[in-house]
């Protein structure tokens, strides 16, 4: 895709206007541990529901709804509309205790609700745990994505990409602090639903789709496997039950309660209990999590979903996306890069907003989880097990060097990964069996310290070998033949319509 010089003016004006504000805030975020990673619990309710919507939406979010519909149809979003449910939990009966708490991460409530060396060993262990590796994964995650997009807009490679992200994040997330974070989160926010509805309308209106009728009439003519229908809103339970299983069966009845992922924990937990801990009241807490479960679950998804059905009609088998774009590394080739393929109907001047809201949507959740994951590192571990006695600055500089380290590791567990789909994937089992045994064990007070250490400890030191075992196989097992290529199994779904 060719940038004129109104797309790149346009793309320079969103960073700066992105950026800019974040930079006046360094100082404040210096002074102490509570300014850096909780604003000093002064957040206004619309500040954090903005930013915990914001962070949710990062430049992989439409390339994973992409590949889902591509794969499952519409009804395929089940996976992850069915944590509405645990969303709606957190709102009524979670959001003002957290704020009550009155600690500085969600990890420190361990030592506030149990006691003794199983309480610290659980905090620690989670820490390390939560703030490094499996947010190493989750950020590899959104950084795959940025390379696919750079890849198919510019044709820059993996290293590339990733050390100008690396650069433009980590500065900011090591100096602004959380404040810079959330001020960054705004801004990003109105420009990156600006830009996604632009590209959702312009595909629509598209010459190659002709409006959205027509876009409805020919994909409801398609089948895909199975005689998927890909405008369904639910699977069909008659005629492909396997599918109905795996995305809406499991997920209502099982996966909403029993599965962490990140954003969507049981009573809340990770940058979404951060939040709360920063709002500067309970009812702030409890305003600001429900405008994030009504955006993220109601709105926003839906020009993603129009964009990946215009790219059924547009690019029907992945082969069509690499004679289309011939100088992309096949190796980031997958149903998921559908959506950045789909940009080329974007005029110029919207071209440029969007490339400006994806640099937005990638360093959104970038900044949020390296600001988040220091957290961990620095209040959870450091401070608690390595050096309890130093000042605050202190673990300022501490949190700082953390923020640089994890964006490392996560720069490098991107050449593990293939798809936005097979990262969701591995996340969902990794973090299975955690959801309902959380949320138990902040309640029940039969629930004690050596049952978390049991839930968390044992079963977590395998997840090592586990993730790295589900990567591999995602990465050797592709399904071969025109399946793999094309989300009807092979069958050509161009038409003249």
């Amino acid at each position: 895709m060719h940038l004129s010089t109104l797309d790149w003016l346009i793309v320079l004006a969103s960073l700066l206007i992105c950026f800019g504000p974040a930079l006046f805030f360094a100082d404040r975020a210096g002074r102490n541990t509570s300014e850096f990673f909780a604003s000093g619990r002064a957040v206004p309710w619309w500040l954090a529901g903005l930013s915990m919507v914001a962070t949710t939406f990062s430049a992989d979010t439409p390339n994973l709804v992409t590949d889902i519909v591509r794969r499952n149809g519409v009804a395929g979003n089940w996976v992850w509309w069915a944590f509405v449910l645990t969303g709606v939990a957190t709102v009524f009966f979670y959001a003002r205790l957290w704020r009550r708490s009155g600690v500085l991460t969600d990890l420190e409530f361990y030592e506030l609700r149990y006691s003794g060396t199983a309480a610290s060993a659980v905090r620690g262990f989670r820490a390390v745990y939560l703030g490094l590796f499996f947010n190493c994964m989750i950020m590899a995650a959104v950084n795959l994505a940025t390379c696919k997009i750079a890849g198919i807009l510019f044709g820059l490679d993996r290293w590339q990409t990733l050390l100008i992200v690396g650069v433009l994040n980590v500065t900011f997330a090591a100096f602004a602090g959380l404040w810079g974070v959330l001020v960054i989160d705004m801004i990003q926010f109105f420009m990156k639903m600006t830009a996604v509805i632009a590209a959702a309308y312009f595909a629509v209106t598209s010459a190659e789709i002709g409006g959205l009728h027509s876009l409805v009439t020919r994909v409801d003519a398609l089948q895909g496997p199975g005689g998927l229908n890909f405008l369904s809103l639910l699977p069909d339970f008659q005629n492909n039950w396997d599918l109905a299983v795996a995305v809406f069966i499991m997920p209502i009845a099982v996966q909403w309660w029993a599965v962490w992922y990140p954003g969507s924990e049981p009573g809340g937990g990770s940058y979404i209990a951060q939040r709360m801990l920063a709002s500067k009241s309970e009812k702030d807490a409890l305003s600001a999590v429900l405008f994030f479960n009504i955006a993220h679950y109601v709105f926003r998804p839906w020009p993603w979903i129009l964009v990946a059905l215009c790219s059924l009609i547009v690019y029907p088998e992945l082969s069509d996306i690499q004679r289309a774009f011939p100088n992309l590394d096949p190796r980031l080739l997958g149903h998921d890069i559908a959506y950045p393929a789909m940009l080329r109907f974007l005029p110029h001047g919207f071209l440029g907003l969007m490339v400006g809201g994806l640099i937005a949507a990638s360093s959104s959740t970038i900044l949020t989880h390296l600001n988040w994951g220091a957290s961990y590192l620095v209040h959870d571990f450091y401070r608690r097990f390595v050096k309890a006695d130093a000042d605050e600055r202190h673990y300022v500089r501490a949190g700082r060097v953390a923020t640089v380290g994890i964006f490392i590791g996560a720069a490098l567990s991107v050449y593990l990964l293939d798809t936005a789909k097979d990262v969701f994937d591995v996340i969902l089992q990794v973090g299975a069996g955690r959801r309902v045994q959380h949320a138990y064990g902040a309640d029940h007070h039969r629930r004690n310290h050596h049952g978390v250490l049991g839930r968390d400890g044992v079963p977590r030191t395998t997840d090592g070998s586990r993730c790295a075992y589900q990567v591999l196989e995602t990465r050797s097992a592709r399904r071969p033949g025109l399946e793999a290529d094309s989300p009807t199994g092979g069958q050509s779904i161009r038409s003249d319509g």
